[in-house]
């Protein structure tokens, strides 16, 4: 693309990225300084940033029942009285930092590239996990890579092969 919005048609675009968002009803305290605070309600808010070959098909459901499984679990829940949270203190930073290890085995076993994962508390408050950047999951992101760049140029290679 150009500045303008036209097409280069030389250029081929290797990814599609999508945000997809999931809500989540649960409970939880914090202690702070040995004291326990109250117990109170969130409904979190997730926006998980997916990338994919440019070629695949993108099949949402599939996805979302996925991420939806896992959730299940800590929904309308005290998160202190379930693991890995009865023996971490559920702050949104440890709670978004495990789902997002969660979230990326489950996308990446139905075909896609986590990249980021925004959790928000409330709506003035986020913490955000930049995936791609993780040491601990370059092997995976090289696999995805890998697989999507295969794609594309088989795709290529179809429309050199068909004269287009």
């Amino acid at each position: 693309m150009t500045a303008c919005g036209e097409r280069n048609s030389m250029a081929v675009k290797l990814y599609r990225v999508y945000r997809m968002k999931f809500y989540l009803n649960m409970r939880h305290y914090i202690i702070i300084n040995g004291t326990k605070g109250e117990i109170h309600p969130h409904t979190w808010e997730f926006a998980l940033d997916i990338k994919f070959g440019r070629s695949s098909f993108v099949e949402f459901k599939t996805f979302e029942n996925g991420i939806s499984e896992f959730l299940e679990r800590y929904q309308n829940k005290i998160l202190n009285e379930i693991e890995p949270f009865d023996a971490v203190l559920p702050t949104i930073e440890n709670v978004t930092d495990f789902f997002s290890e969660e979230f990326c085995r489950i996308i990446y076993d139905i075909g896609g590239m986590l990249t980021s994962v925004e959790a928000s508390e409330t709506p003035t408050r986020s913490y955000i996990v930049n995936i791609s950047e993780m040491e601990e999951h370059e092997m995976m992101n090289k696999k995805t890579d890998d697989r999507i760049m295969s794609d594309v140029m088989d795709v290529v290679l179809d429309e050199i092969v068909k004269g287009k």
